[in-house]
């Protein structure tokens, strides 16, 4: 009950990928970095070498990331709606790390993978993990 957003955005991944449902699930290892990611938006907005239209981006990314009102909405299809979100971050670090000095960005960074590598596949993928339409649309609302 006292879990904050990203404990139970990462329990709810972890429960729903031991189901029978997620075992095996072809997105899971981009899906397990939504907490992660998520983490590092956050992180992010607070640096001060961050250029204020990278932290536009990210205050949108996050914002996406905490409606319940999205392109695949969790409260539809559970924590597989973690998908849009797990792609928009990975655009939205992308734009950071090629408008400022990735550092910035893997300083911040918590997760076990190397961040700029898992960012670049996930951008790579995106139109295969979610189709060209909503790639594009979820493209379109950071630009």
């Amino acid at each position: 009950m006292n879990d904050d957003f990203y404990q139970r955005m990462r329990k709810d991944i972890r429960e729903w990928l031991q189901s029978k449902a997620g075992k095996g699930y072809k997105w899971s290892e981009y899906l397990l970095l939504a907490p992660d990611l998520f983490h590092l938006l956050a992180k992010l907005a607070m640096d001060k070498e961050v250029p204020s239209g990278e932290k536009a981006k990210i205050a949108g990314a996050l914002a996406y990331f905490i409606s319940p009102i999205d392109l695949i909405p969790e409260a539809m299809f559970g924590p597989i709606g973690y998908l849009d979100d797990v792609a928009l971050a990975a655009y939205v670090i992308n734009s950071i790390m090629k408008n400022c000095d990735p550092s910035i960005v893997t300083r911040h960074w918590a997760g076990e993978q190397d961040v700029l590598t898992m960012v670049q596949q996930i951008v790579d993928v995106g139109a295969d993990m979610l189709g060209n339409k909503l790639w594009e649309k979820l493209r379109n609302i950071v630009q």
